[in-house]
């Protein structure tokens, strides 16, 4: 029979429904740049560069870096306070953003946006830890990953229905206010749970230092293969998804689509098969897990093994094509399904007191080295192309990176192998502690 602590009751249900909220207001904020591109872009006079510097190197160094500082923080300090925190600073800045007139204007709060929006993921995802019982961090941290796809997609919907009425400064200063709205109502309203300790008192609090977690961090990284390869994997995974901020550029300038026509198509697209991909990658990777004993980067192994054929053909297929239309359904799905398998592994392969460290510490992987090198290299690639008189420099650019990141799926089939030896193996580490 189930205790309390092993199943989530409704408020935590509510919970999970409101920090899913605040995901997809962070990831309309980080993504409203690029939706915006074939906008700012002209109005600002960037090149593909400097616009792969705003949206990439400028916001995820800051991002990522701070990731991990904000990750320890949720170890040791309240993680709702800093969550309001967060939300507050990269609002305001994200409102400021709308006055910008160049690229250097653009820059500034553009890094700073990053420090606050890296409090919001390590923190949210200690407390869904501490709320949701093992069998069902999957699904609680896919239905909260939903907010990429649908944040994603949400921009993309500011870009058709709002920039018409607004303009897209407009639209910078809306979010901005929203945004600080809704921090007000974390601070009056969210709550911080009791934390979990593995082997202790669930109830029973431990302090940790910085140099413990740090410490035991790293201790991980040499003991669990499967956890390298899941950080690995997702690394690999990211490269496409930072070149894939030219996409918006790409389907206008060299497939012929209006502006605010593909926003509205891929944003409708993006919500569908992004929700469909968060909840089958949550639901689907837990499932697995049980019925096979083989970790969750297994079931992300079948996934991508599937959809490749596909990822590649999109960036041939003539536009008018259904398989154009599946391609970027599959995009949005597959980044769904991505999320809730490999945030609940590597949160599942480390000890619960460093759990918001090793967020923060695979948020850096991801960002500073995949997406970071995904929309840098990619900007410049399109401008070297570009100069040298290529006319499908996006379409070239994208389809490279696509190529890369399918190295995800040999490193998602040997962490899914590895899983449940790492699992057992740091689980023997605790009761032989306790047993000492």
């Amino acid at each position: 029979m189930e205790t309390a602590e092993e199943s989530a009751t409704m408020r935590d249900y509510g919970f999970l429904m409101f920090i899913t909220l605040l995901n997809v207001m962070n990831f309309v904020d980080r993504q409203l740049l690029a939706s915006f591109g074939n906008w700012i872009k002209p109005e600002l006079e960037l090149t593909n560069t400097e616009f792969g510097i705003l949206t990439g190197l400028a916001f995820l160094l800051f991002y990522s870096v701070g990731g991990l500082f904000m990750g320890a923080l949720a170890d040791k300090y309240n993680r709702t306070r800093l969550i309001a925190i967060g939300l507050a600073f990269w609002s305001i800045l994200t409102a400021l953003s709308g006055a910008a007139k160049g690229f250097v204007s653009m820059l500034i709060p553009r890094m700073l946006i990053g420090v606050g929006e890296s409090m919001m993921t390590p923190t949210a995802m200690s407390l869904l830890s501490d709320r949701f019982p093992a069998r069902q961090l999957g699904f609680a941290s896919g239905f909260y990953y939903m907010g990429v796809p649908v944040g994603v997609a949400a921009s993309l919907f500011v870009v058709a229905y709002l920039e018409p009425i607004l303009g897209w400064r407009g639209c910078f200063y809306l979010l901005g206010g929203i945004g600080v709205f809704l921090a007000l109502l974390i601070v009056v309203f969210l709550r911080e749970p009791k934390r979990k300790q593995v082997g202790q008192n669930p109830n029973e609090e431990q302090k940790v230092s910085f140099t413990e977690i740090v410490t035991t961090l790293i201790a991980a990284l040499k003991n669990s293969p499967a956890l390298l390869m899941t950080i690995g994997g997702g690394v690999a995974f990211h490269f496409i998804l930072g070149a894939a901020t030219f996409e918006q550029l790409w389907y206008v300038q060299e497939r012929g689509f209006d502006r605010s026509e593909i926003a509205e198509i891929s944003g409708w697209i993006g919500i569908v098969g992004g929700v469909l991909g968060n909840l089958f990658g949550g639901i689907g990777g837990d499932k697995f897990l049980a019925k096979t004993g083989m970790g969750r980067p297994m079931f992300l192994f079948w996934i991508m093994l599937i959809f490749a054929p596909i990822n590649v053909y999109f960036r041939f297929v003539d536009p008018s094509s259904l398989w154009f239309y599946a391609g970027l359904f599959a995009g949005f799905f597959q980044l769904g399904c991505f999320y809730g398998p490999t945030f609940s592994t590597v949160q599942e392969l480390v000890p619960p007191t460093i759990r918001g460290t090793v967020v923060g510490f695979y948020i850096v992987a991801l960002n500073l080295i995949g997406v970071v090198i995904g929309v840098t290299a990619g900007g410049l690639m399109i401008d070297v192309l570009q100069a040298a008189g290529s006319t499908t420099a996006y379409t070239d650019t994208l389809l490279v990176f696509t190529l890369i990141s399918l190295s995800a799926i040999p490193l998602f089939f040997f962490a899914g192998r590895r899983y449940d030896q790492d699992r057992r193996a740091l689980y023997s580490s605790f009761d032989e502690g306790q047993s000492s």
